[in-house]
């Protein structure tokens, strides 16, 4: 007796045929058809579907093609995804055809509140459902060139409109009909400036999950029918977890997690009408283009930023997107015009002053220092460019000095301190200088100790293997890499 299990009918056996995919997943697994039936039925208990009864025979009737109903298809999904450290879809198993939208993996994803709302529920689930370091990536790929920018052109592209979920109205001040209330919605914005600064201050490795869970929270809350206002704020919150959630993501080193996060915060900042928010997004997805070793895809999405906010952003929000110009100029080979963009990025941060509106929460972090910061590292990479050319790096070297003393004097931004004085060891040694070089390194592995970011690790390693290729026979430099292997084992895990 197989039990019931929620299974489909064999009515239309005539035509079936084994499904491979199921069958390759599964013998990969190492389970037998028993200990499968028994991890099913253990994991429908828990899921409430105590009617889930199934056993060896079943599982060989998925194997030769038999379609099982919910919950058994997201149940597999589960395991094998669990098994192996890798979202495994429904449709990877051959349970279901294979939907016409790429969700999973591209980044080519429907322009409409519903489905940015679906995917971005979809995406968080997943990313919580496999806790461990790396699993949801692993099962994404990076979007590039004509693939990546093509799409999101269309940020740009007035949506069609839409008719409202409720009529518009003031926010209510307290609780009503299922509706959040002025505090509520002030609540989950301040929460999100909480774990924007907690992320500057121990870096993404300790609290991703728990922004991954808020902006899980905020998209049920969307599912709900919600006045047009109230919506508008919620895409909003969704927007800037969910870029959050995307730059801790990358600051841990989970890249193709990272970008997909923050094409859905473009989405989500879409559907708000929040056009500074969105530049602000793909300015994000520019830096990680510079990180990934692609300037020109990074110079496209800065000019797609630029474009799309030019008549609404800030001064401050502008000077970020020159500021990260002209880093994508610097690793383009392109000094002329990486000059001009830091010379208009400290321009028009110097009208910060003069602008009457307050800030958003998002672009309050792009202080003096880090605008000191952003233009010392387009000159550092030219120098690098330039075939480590010391006249940049004396360029370079002023300026990050500047923004390593304004981030000690303010003592919240850890992540953007260590950087910048990883920073000036680079500088140091493209001038020919271990031994300040190596004093900044130590400093900057003290810092790190204090900061879960993969990426601040990665660079003093990068900076030390330099170090040792360029000055290896210095009792200095050894003693350096010593240390190294100490303070910075590659052991931590991201979170």
């Amino acid at each position: 007796m197989s039990g019931n299990d929620g299974s489909g009918t064999n009515a239309a056996s005539a035509d079936k045929r084994p499904n491979e995919l199921l069958t390759s997943w599964f013998v990969r697994s190492g389970w037998s058809k028993g200990e499968l039936a028994r991890q099913v039925n253990r994991r429908a208990r828990q899921l409430g579907a105590n009617h889930i009864s199934t056993d060896t025979s079943r599982v060989r009737r998925w194997l030769d093609g038999e379609n099982p109903r919910e919950p058994i298809p997201r149940i597999l999904s589960e395991l094998f995804s669990e098994r192996f450290g890798c979202v495994v879809s429904v449709e990877d198993l051959g349970l279901r055809a294979t939907r016409q939208l790429p969700s999973a993996t591209g980044v080519d994803l429907p322009w409409t509140g519903p489905q940015t709302v679906a995917l971005l529920s979809e995406f968080s689930r997943s990313d919580l459902m496999l806790a461990r370091r790396g699993f949801l990536g692993t099962s994404l790929s990076l979007a590039a060139g004509p693939s990546l920018i093509e799409p999101l052109q269309r940020w740009l592209v007035p949506s069609p409109s839409a008719p409202r979920q409720e009529p518009e109205e003031a926010l209510p001040t307290s609780r009503a009909r299922g509706r959040l209330s002025r505090p509520e919605l002030d609540l989950l914005e301040s929460t999100t400036v909480m774990f924007r600064q907690w992320d500057a201050q121990c870096g993404g490795g300790l609290r991703r999950k728990a922004v991954v869970g808020q902006l899980h929270e905020v998209t049920d809350l969307l599912q709900e029918p919600q006045p047009e206002a109230t919506a508008k704020k919620l895409f909003k919150v969704a927007a800037e977890l969910a870029e959050l959630a995307g730059w801790m993501s990358y600051d841990v080193g989970l890249q193709p997690t990272a970008q997909k996060y923050f094409v859905l915060a473009l989405h989500a900042a879409k559907e708000a009408g929040d056009r500074p928010l969105g530049s602000y997004v793909l300015s994000s997805m520019s830096r990680q283009m510079i990180h990934l070793g692609r300037p020109d895809d990074a110079l496209e999405l800065i000019h797609l930023a630029q474009y799309g906010s030019r008549d609404c952003a800030s001064p401050r929000t502008q000077s970020m997107l020159y500021a990260m110009e002209a880093r994508a100029y610097a690793n383009m080979g392109q000094p002329g015009r990486c000059k001009r963009a830091v010379r208009m990025a400290e321009d028009t941060f110097a009208d910060a002053e003069d602008w009457d509106e307050p800030d958003p929460d998002w672009i309050r972090f792009f202080s003096e220092a880090e605008l000191y910061g952003e233009n010392s590292h387009s000159f550092r990479d030219l120098a690098y460019v330039a075939g480590r050319s010391p006249a940049y790096a004396s360029l370079a070297e002023p300026l990050m000095r500047r923004a390593v003393d304004l981030f000690a004097e303010d003592g919240e931004h850890q992540r953007s301190y260590a950087l910048n004085v990883i920073g000036m060891a680079t500088v140091h040694l493209l001038r020919g200088e271990p031994e300040q070089s190596t004093a900044y390194a130590v400093e900057a592995m003290g810092i790190a100790k204090k900061v879960r970011s993969e990426r601040v690790n990665t660079r003093i390693r990068k900076t030390v293997d330099t170090a040792v290729r360029d000055f290896g026979d210095l009792s200095e430099i050894v003693d350096l890499t010593d240390r190294l292997a100490v303070e910075l084992p590659e052991t931590a895990e991201a979170v």
